[in-house]
């Protein structure tokens, strides 16, 4: 018996395509790993966002105190030189008004740290609220 092995003119084609069904499962496992290994996000930030509508038209714009600390450590409000230890007792009378004044803290280039930072506590311990830090222009 011999085994006769004949062309019978028909050959089968290469495939030449890459499977990618081995890829899509790979892919599908790495991304169930991803889901459940990212831990769920509890934290929130609380914001306080403001309230939509139009502002009253004659409400009148809160005044201005200027309070600027010089370059030896000198504290003016207003122009007047106030000492430091009577800061909290000259701006207390600011903090019973029902419109608040804004409060901006000018310090120079050259003041010393530790006196901006006392100024900028004691507004803040006696209760006011609306204090800004200006003059950054300088610092450019």
């Amino acid at each position: 018996m011999a085994l006769s092995l004949r062309n019978s003119g028909l050959q089968d084609d290469v495939i030449m395509d890459i499977n990618t069904t081995p890829l899509i499962d790979v892919m599908l496992v790495l991304l169930v790993m991803l889901i459940i290994t990212i831990p769920v996000q509890l934290h929130a930030v609380n914001m306080e966002l403001p309230i939509s509508g139009t502002p009253p038209i004659n409400q009148p714009k809160p005044e201005k105190i200027q309070i600027e600390v010089s370059a030896k450590g000198t504290v003016t409000v207003q122009g007047v030189e106030v000492p430091e230890t009577e800061l909290a007792q000259r701006l207390q009378p600011l903090v019973t008004l029902a419109n608040q004044p804004e409060v901006h803290i000018r310090p120079d280039k050259a003041a010393p740290y530790s006196v901006f930072t006392k100024v900028l506590a004691t507004t803040k311990r006696i209760g006011l609220v609306k204090v800004a830090v200006v003059g950054s222009e300088q610092f450019l």
